[in-house]
């Protein structure tokens, strides 16, 4: 196991350049090289990319070097003649076949013939479609418009599926605010002759307002924002058939307020399958369900826990076996490969240890293996692995060199692009044999994007929390850096469930906001907290009942190693966060008194009570559970011990962690006489992004300036 890691050592001879703000966020030359919308050709084993000015599609072999294959001036002229409009890039080009790519332009298709260099009209979306998602043969597409779904194909005008006219009520949107691993929904059958989509009734939970300054006078937009403890919204699973038109609901039952997650349909469309999990989220049901009748079948197998459970992904059915199948489950304390038959018989665990499974990537071709990541070799690394189906154990690491390896496999199986990074390798892209794991061809090498640059040195290493855990930290030095002076510290943290600071990737995870930082004279530190992502469920479950006291600790383990440190000066240590990050440096400027000089809290959560059901109660239980624990992680109720000078930030129109949190926030402040640094960004939502996010770190590193430095 990587326990220790120096990793990033940058010799400082003739890197005499320096990073500017808008470098930080809007030079994109300084980001490692890449290839874009970089894939796989379908039925093949031949690959894709779109060139650098984006004005060229790419495709190449194993064994053959990659060659134009159409200009963006082809596909113009092509689509014109088919009446449609000129176009200067190839971006949004996506594969229908080997022959044949499609391009949706303002809602009309085009396919455009790679042979022939011709384009015909494919099929027309509404303009103004949104949440569009293709049938596997891309045949045929789903896609909302307002909130109600509609069906288009070839040959047909669109069809709307749904009929609700109520705005409280959502079709074929992403349900459950995103928890759960829930990205989208809509979901297709194999052959795209069904789809299943969520049909979510908020009828019942309150309007929330956001205030929209944008226009004279000032409006409210009302937003469905269920808080913990509060009315839920009760969501559904319609399942229309595109030959008959009909749609039938799944038969879930009651109580109306449960989460329906990893929709997945069988290989034979006869069935599909749902993770029913309960408002409290300590118990699931994987139920079975008629995809014709809707009618509930059985359930395969229930799991629980006493503090949560909280499944993201589907079934995996085993190519050539449609009555097998691999389900990932944290039962044992890490995430983990289980299979499965369709009659909830367990036929055995295929990964076990002290590591987590990230992703299955596929199947090899054979149906005997299948193709995982995880971080078997650190929690820092992420690898491709094998593991045979047959029960045999056998694992096998198919990713070469140390880092962070993202993987897609191709369309046969014979072959998977690795794209990784390193903290001494930028990004490198190779595709591997997948029965030999060796090399097959290297695609790109990027060079170091940051050579010319001053930078200071970047090392990784574990400390220790109060029960033993290993806990990773980031510690970036000035450039020029001298053990016998004092710097002051920016502390960087985050500290919530589903983030992981600290990788062994390039720059150690880092940004370049921490390097810019660290060329002014301040040395910047991250520590990933109990509470944080990939490290097991103990390590995660440890802030159970309890937000802001296991994190708390943790990050003053990390102050007390700073203190230790002779450059450190201890009376200028800053620090900031956002979000969740932004309710840990309240925190610790609030319940650690003295000991930071400078906070900056962005977007920050103050009264677990104001947010939203699904995180909050999975990780707190409801305020009516758990009274103690919400005061406790109230910070309201500290506000009167801020000592030092704390700036607090937030997004007007933010509707993850409502503007409320920091108003309350000061409104306790002025009626404690309590002196803060407030700023907002009018208009903006949760995170302040585009241009404006050069604005808005000037103000935090402003701050720190000012009041640290």
């Amino acid at each position: 196991m990587l326990w220790f890691a120096a990793l990033l050592v940058l010799p400082t001879l003739a890197q005499n350049k320096q990073l500017t703000m808008e470098d930080a966020f809007l030079n994109p030359s300084l980001n490692p090289a890449n290839l874009r919308q970089l894939t796989w050709v379908p039925g093949t084993d031949e690959y894709s990319y779109v060139s650098d000015k984006n004005d060229q599609l790419l495709r190449g072999g194993i064994k053959d070097n990659a060659k134009t294959i159409l200009t963006a001036a082809e596909v113009s002229s092509a689509i014109e003649k088919a009446g449609g409009s000129k176009i200067s890039t190839v971006n949004g080009l996506q594969w229908l076949n080997s022959n044949e790519v499609f391009i949706n332009q303002k809602g009309q298709l085009y396919r455009f013939n790679m042979q022939t260099k011709t384009a015909q009209k494919f099929y027309a979306m509404d303009a103004a479609a949104e949440n569009v998602d293709f049938a596997p043969n891309k045949q045929r597409s789903a896609f909302t418009k307002g909130n109600n779904l509609f069906l288009s194909q070839p040959g047909t005008e669109n069809k709307q599926i749904t009929q609700d006219t109520n705005e409280a009520i959502v079709n074929g949107q992403a349900a459950h605010r995103s928890e759960f691993g829930i990205t989208k929904g809509i979901f297709w059958s194999p052959s795209g002759n069904g789809l299943a989509y969520y049909r979510m009734d908020q009828t019942m939970v309150t309007d929330y307002p956001l205030v929209d300054i944008s226009t004279v006078p000032a409006t409210l937009n009302n937003i469905k924002y269920p808080m913990a403890g509060g009315k839920s919204h009760h969501v559904t699973v319609g399942v229309y058939n595109v030959a008959s038109g009909k749609t039938v609901f799944l038969k879930t039952g009651e109580p109306a307020e449960q989460y329906l997650t990893n929709i997945t349909w069988s290989p034979d469309e006869k069935h599909i399958y749902v993770a029913v999990v309960n408002r409290a989220q300590n118990q699931m049901w994987l139920n079975q369900y008629d995809a014709v009748t809707g009618a509930f079948v059985k359930t395969l197998f229930e799991e629980k826990n006493d503090k949560w459970i909280e499944p993201e992904r589907g079934m995996y059915f085993v190519p050539g076996k449609p009555d097998q199948f691999v389900w990932f489950s944290e039962r044992d304390g890490y995430d983990h490969l289980y299979l499965y038959n369709t009659s909830g018989k367990l036929i055995s665990q295929l990964t076990q240890g002290d590591f987590i499974v990230k992703t299955i990537v596929g199947f090899n071709p054979n149906g005997k293996e299948v193709y995982y990541t995880a971080t078997a070799e650190s929690p820092l690394e992420r690898h491709l692995y094998s593991v045979e189906l047959s029960g045999g154990g056998r694992i096998g690491r198919m990713t070469q060199g140390s880092g962070v390896h993202n993987v897609t496999l191709s369309p046969k199986a014979d072959y998977f692009i690795d794209n990784y990074s390193s903290p001494v390798t930028p990004r490198t892209i190779r595709i591997l044999d997948t029965d030999k794991d060796k090399v097959a061809k290297t695609l790109l090498t990027a060079p170091d994007p940051l050579k010319d640059y001053a930078l200071g040195e970047t090392t990784v290493f574990p400390i220790k929390a109060e029960d033993g855990t290993d806990l990773f930290c980031r510690l970036i030095t000035p450039p020029n850096f001298d053990k016998s002076k004092k710097y002051p510290v920016v502390v960087y943290v985050y500290g919530g469930p589903h983030a992981q600071m600290i990788t062994n990737s390039w720059l150690g995870g880092s940004n370049l906001w921490m390097q810019y930082m660290a060329q002014k004279g301040y040395i910047v530190f991250t520590l990933d907290n109990r509470g944080s992502a990939d490290r097991g469920r103990a390590f995660e479950q440890a802030i159970f009942r309890n937000a802001g006291v296991a994190e708390v600790s943790d990050q003053m383990k990390g102050v007390k190693y700073l203190k230790s440190l002779p450059y450190v000066d201890q009376n200028r240590l800053g620090v900031h966060g956002w979000s969740y990050g932004g309710f840990m440096t309240t925190s610790l400027m609030l319940k650690q008194p003295g000991i930071f000089k400078v906070g900056v809290a962005g977007g920050p959560v103050i009264d677990w009570s104001f947010y939203e059901v699904m995180y909050t109660e999975r990780y707190m239980d409801t305020p009516q559970e758990n009274p103690e624990g919400y005061k406790n992680a109230n910070l309201l109720n500290h506000v009167k011990n801020l000592k030092g000078k704390l700036l607090m930030i937030h997004g007007t129109v933010d509707d993850v962690v409502v503007w409320q949190h920091s108003q309350a926030f000061l409104k306790k402040a002025v009626d404690e006489g309590v002196l803060l640094d407030y700023f907002v960004y009018p208009g903006h939502p949760h995170n302040v992004g585009g241009k404006d996010r050069v604005h808005l770190y000037k103000k935090v590193t402003e701050y720190f300036d000012l009041h640290l430095k």
